[in-house]
């Protein structure tokens, strides 16, 4: 969340937006909470889970286990708190969505991560990974302490309190590949690749890893969401990747775009050979950028073996999907992905909406250009910043000065 001066707030308290933002992110965030706190019953929450579940990193390997519920809520009402296709589809706004966050009641325990078995017992662990919401009913240890952690790769987290019991009452509905899987003592990566190809949803392949659900039976353990998260990610970017490889390269320049949630996205396709370049642009008060005065950027570059030159999460989650995008139309291509964040993206909801952005961007019909210099010319209309800052970082887009040099030097030469 952008770093407000607390002078400003205390003028504006939260009416008039002095800060510049749509919302008051301090309204917004306490409103979330005060729902969630006022729709308990004293230490009992009844209602069924999204169903949501979240494996922190902290102390690792003993770690706190989050069940999530939505007090008073079941059925689709409950799923649609764990719903990131659907928002993205629906363009649900940043308030929505950490209201839809923030009205989760976040029970927790604390377990090894060598143990998943404990969360198979009384099918709290198949309730994680149900296709539809099961009814459930959480007996905390204390009431929830209303606070809402936010994350740049996980969903935000609302009030939390110990668990003291958690009691399923429903059925677990689980997707035959998913229910194979689970007893199949296949490697993770192996089983990762079998569920994402009979149709199994990545944020449900997230969760199953997670959760200790996927690797060979004698071996498997837990997984924090953040790292399964990007593991999931890289292990089918990895496998798209070869699928691919082969293939012949598209024969010109496409050019894709998607604004969602204060963010905004461009993806250019050039004939290449698998070569990927992710360049972020914070700009000053968007949630990462509270104090600088100008543009951060922050830049990742892949080559076609899938050698990068640092990991991050975003940059997985965009490779992912423009590896879909390739993968379906049977092309092999370099990408440029730039993603600018404005001052609007006022908190943090996990990097989903990277992904469900970047596949949106690409369900479009594409903007062609003849050349990279036509390219160029449309990254500097597009951007609301300095497109400086991208010419300048972009090993891709300088490619343009390199080929005209040659251009000019082939033609300075008598080949006669």
């Amino acid at each position: 969340m952008p770093r407000i001066p607390p002078e400003l707030c205390a003028r504006c308290k939260g009416y008039r937006l002095l800060c510049g933002l749509p919302y008051c992110p301090i309204l917004e965030k306490f409103r979330a909470q005060l729902r969630a706190v006022q729709l308990t019953s004293g230490r009992d929450v009844d209602g069924a889970t999204p169903p949501s579940a979240l494996v922190g990193e902290y102390g690792y390997p003993k770690v706190l286990i989050y069940f999530m519920v939505p007090p008073g809520e079941k059925g689709e009402e409950a799923a649609y708190h764990d719903a990131p296709v659907e928002w993205a589809l629906k363009s649900e706004s940043l308030a929505r969505i950490v209201r839809l966050r923030g009205s989760l009641v976040s029970a927790f325990q604390r377990a090894s991560v060598h143990e998943p078995w404990r969360l198979y017992e009384a099918e709290i662990g198949l309730a994680m990974v149900s296709e539809r919401p099961v009814d459930s009913e959480l007996i905390l240890k204390a009431p929830p302490v209303p606070t809402l952690r936010f994350d740049g790769v996980t969903k935000p987290v609302g009030p939390r309190a110990p668990v003291e019991r958690m009691v399923i009452s429903g059925s677990p509905k689980l997707r035959a590949p998913v229910e194979r899987i689970i007893w199949d003592d296949a490697k993770a990566e192996e089983a990762i690749w079998e569920l994402y190809r009979s149709g199994v949803d990545v944020y449900k392949i997230q969760d199953l890893l997670s959760l200790g659900f996927l690797g060979r039976l004698r071996g498997r353990k837990m997984v924090p969401t953040r790292w399964a998260i990007t593991a999931v990610d890289d292990s089918l970017s990895r496998m798209l990747r070869e699928q691919i490889r082969d293939l012949e390269e598209i024969n010109e320049i496409r050019v894709y775009t998607h604004e969602y949630l204060g963010n905004r996205f461009l993806i250019a396709l050039l004939p290449g050979e698998g070569s990927f370049e992710w360049i972020e642009i914070w700009h000053p008060m968007s949630v990462w950028a509270n104090a600088a005065s100008k543009p951060i950027l922050w830049v990742v570059r892949e080559d076609p073996l899938g050698r990068a030159t640092a990991m991050d999460g975003g940059f997985s989650a965009a490779r992912l999907a423009v590896l879909e995008h390739l993968t379906s139309i049977r092309r092999r291509a370099d990408a440029l992905i730039v993603r600018e964040i404005l001052p609007t993206y006022y908190a943090p909801v996990g990097n989903w909406h990277i992904r469900e952005s970047v596949r949106l961007a690409l369900s479009k019909r594409p903007e062609t250009v003849n050349s990279r210099e036509e390219l160029a010319s449309f990254i500097s209309r597009w951007l609301k910043a300095d497109p400086s800052y991208v010419f300048q970082s972009s090993y891709l887009l300088s490619l343009i000065k390199r080929q005209r040099k040659l251009t000019e030097y082939v033609k300075g030469q008598d080949l006669t």
